[in-house]
């Protein structure tokens, strides 16, 4: 019995966190999904980008690259990051026009510069990026939360109802909408693929950066960091289904608390692996994702 009552007394922490990593999963998971809705293209380069955009908010932030307010560094780090989602897009629109998979594989070139340009500018050190959470503490129902996790809900319920608000309630999330569910009928009526598309870029840039951002806290950047971070918020994509917005939210929820389940009673070592299995499972079992419509096409 008290072995048992030691199981259930970690589990609830554990699943706590867990929700709190899974909605910053659901961040870089949305990303993704964004892009293929609209595009068809599964975008490589995410977390790469999401990662450069870490480390720039660390240059500008620290006085390696500039001295400015924290406020000004992340405000400055998202422009850029913009810009990088309106050249990949540039890059990758004509390509994608012939193939979706050439456009695929393109991604992954564009996460090597993005990769690349860090380890140039930053090189291979583990730097720390402190954020100003408000440092708060308290016990509730035997559950330890923290202002870092207050933080972390607060961004992802406001960044995520923010995003559906407007996709469900606004012209322009008609057309993604409309995009996402016949491309050559929404062209035909006269929309603009190509806007719709950039905006579907530029979104998830943002969340990444979100998403990355509000993950470094819980270890230390490097220029791998957001990379498993984004492996994670695949798996998040991959469960929930790359086709539907609400599936990336609760795949992402159940990533964080099956990650944290498996670090604490397997092994930490292996979490790369176990995301991989989960990975293939779903496609496997799930092949559309968890909330998939039937007669969807496989991903």
């Amino acid at each position: 019995m008290s072995g048992l009552y030691d199981v259930t007394l970690d589990l609830f922490p554990l699943m706590w966190s867990g929700i709190v990593t899974g909605c910053l999963y659901a961040l870089g998971a949305l990303g993704l999904v964004m892009i293929f809705k609209s595009s068809r293209v599964v975008n490589f380069s995410h977390g790469n980008v999401a990662g450069l955009a870490a480390f720039l908010i660390y240059g500008f932030s620290s006085g390696t690259l500039l001295s400015l307010s924290w406020g000004s560094a992340v405000l400055l780090s998202v422009l850029i990051v913009v810009a990088i989602a309106f050249l990949s897009y540039a890059i990758i629109a004509p390509i994608m026009v012939a193939s979706e998979l050439t456009a695929t594989i393109t991604t992954l070139g564009i996460g090597l510069i993005a990769q690349g340009a860090t380890l140039l500018v930053f090189g291979a050190d583990i730097v720390p990026l402190d954020l100003p959470l408000p440092r708060f503490s308290a016990s509730i129902l035997g559950l330890r939360i923290t202002g870092y996790d207050l933080t972390v809900l607060a961004v992802a319920v406001v960044t995520i109802v923010a995003l559906f608000l407007v996709i469900d309630y606004t012209k322009l999330g008609v057309a993604f909408r409309a995009i996402s569910a016949n491309s050559i009928a929404a062209e035909i009526c006269g929309l603009n693929l190509r806007s719709i598309h950039l905006f579907a870029w530029i979104v998830s840039a943002v969340l990444g950066v979100v998403g990355a951002l509000l993950i470094v806290p819980t270890t230390f950047l490097s220029s791998t960091t957001v990379a498993t971070f984004m492996l994670q918020a695949f798996a998040a994509a991959v469960l929930g289904g790359f086709g539907s917005l609400p599936g990336a939210l609760v795949g992402g929820i159940l990533i964080g608390i099956l990650m944290n389940l498996f670090t604490f009673y397997v092994s930490p070592e292996f979490t790369n692996t176990f995301l991989l299995v989960v990975i293939l499972l779903a496609l496997n079992i799930f092949p559309n994702g968890l909330f998939a419509r039937a007669g969807g096409t496989r991903v």
